[in-house]
């Protein structure tokens, strides 16, 4: 269950009573869209039904089996949420725009390369500044990978920008390959590993471009700055050597 600052309130008024939950705002809207997939359970702030939800006043059963046509909280809280409305405070609202918003900076961080720069990632504080020039403001209702496409047309005519996938090869020396293989083949899709004769790894991943900086790191803290990393530009170099 999420606490009770987390949730939002969903209102169904339907003969004569009103009926309200208190649920995850983002479960909710994926509930009116019929895209929800998670537990239920996990997305409430309680398991109950109430008539006034900031009172804890309930309705009565009987009210409960005409309208839902049972008295089970977790078969009613769905159809309230999908015939009903979300009641979203200002605060709610500030908040969850604040939140969709770092994730939105950080979808297009990890994705994103300056073409004019020879494909390097652009830093979080470059977007951040380049969002609030272009004057985007994302909306606390939709889900961010629907506003994603809309976002970089709105950066477009300010920064160099594009979504890419780059490949990297990584050689491990002996000394660090066996855990340090581990870390760096969850990294991104592993196209092919090698162990050498002199017990060094090498392996071949494809990637968001803008996490290139983030396997320099990887490497350098899992082989004490002995590993190496390289972009590869030509798919023909995927032969491991």
């Amino acid at each position: 269950m999420i606490s009770l600052d987390e949730a939002v309130t969903a209102r169904l008024e339907s003969h004569g009573e009103r009926f309200e939950v208190l649920i995850d705002p983002d479960a909710a809207l994926a509930m009116k869209r019929g895209e929800f997939e998670g537990e239920l359970e996990e997305v409430i702030a309680a398991e109950d039904v109430f008539e006034n939800a900031s009172r804890g006043d309930r309705p009565a059963e009987e009210d409960l089996e005409t309208v839902f046509g049972t008295t089970d909280p977790l078969e009613i809280i769905p159809q309230i949420v999908e015939r009903g409305e979300i009641q979203i405070t200002a605060e709610q609202r500030e908040e969850m725009q604040e939140r969709k918003h770092k994730q939105l900076v950080n979808t297009i961080t990890r994705n994103a390369v300056n073409p004019q720069m020879d494909d390097s990632p652009h830093p979080p504080e470059r977007i951040e500044r380049a969002l609030e020039e272009a004057g985007f403001q994302i909306d606390p209702m939709e889900p961010v990978e629907n506003q994603v496409d809309d976002a970089l047309e709105a950066l477009r005519p300010v920064i160099p920008i594009r979504f890419e996938e780059v490949t990297m090869a990584v050689q491990l020396p002996a000394d660090y390959a066996g855990s340090g293989q581990a870390k760096v083949r969850e990294f991104g899709d592993l196209e092919r590993e090698e162990w050498q004769n002199d017990g060094s790894w090498v392996g071949v991943l494809t990637f968001p471009a803008g996490l290139q900086n983030d396997l320099y790191d990887l490497v350098n803290e899992v082989t004490s700055g002995e590993g190496d990393a390289r972009v590869i530009k030509d798919k023909d170099e995927l032969r491991t050597r």
